[in-house]
């Protein structure tokens, strides 16, 4: 009986498969700050009618017209600082809106909010805000706005923004 089993169990074809993956770590230094997440929208269906989708501060998502939302992969930007407590640091963006691109037309982005308390429009003109935390860290999400047309053709689309930090 054993030899049958091992000689069915050898009959079975293997199937393996590797995928990779990232792993990533942040250093920072006094008087830096980085990016840790880029801002993502996530997945969504464009309809017949134009729409838009904000993802605020928090990671709450939501949309407004013809769009339709599609899964959990939305991410805030977020970006992480060391200065030292109560030191004021402004913070600007290069632009008020940018046009991200892909397949089709070029869709906005646009209202740009900082997750301070309370939370703040950023735009080209600097804003200052103090450090609360009493070791100089800090870390602050940014959400955005995205107009998207009607019958938006389906890819990924990308594009670039700067954000500017003032430690004052």
């Amino acid at each position: 009986m054993a030899s049958a089993l091992g000689a069915f169990l050898a009959a079975a074809p293997a199937h393996a498969d590797t995928d990779t993956t990232t792993s990533t770590a942040a250093i920072l230094r006094r008087l830096e700050f980085i990016k840790i997440d880029d801002l993502n929208f996530g997945t969504m269906y464009a309809g017949t009618t134009a729409g838009t989708v904000t993802l605020a501060p928090n990671g709450t998502r939501t949309k407004t017209g013809g769009v339709t939302l599609h899964g959990t992969s939305h991410k805030v930007a977020e970006f992480a600082g060391w200065g030292t407590y109560n030191q004021r640091v402004s913070v600007s963006l290069g632009s008020n809106s940018i046009f991200i691109t892909g397949p089709g037309p070029a869709m906005r982005v646009r209202t740009f909010v900082i997750g301070s308390t309370p939370t703040a429009v950023l735009t080209t003109n600097p804003q200052v805000f103090r450090i609360a935390s009493t070791n100089g860290l800090f870390q602050f999400p940014v959400g955005a706005t995205l107009e998207v047309a009607a019958n938006q053709p389906a890819g990924t689309y990308t594009g670039n923004w700067n954000i500017t930090l003032n430690y004052q």
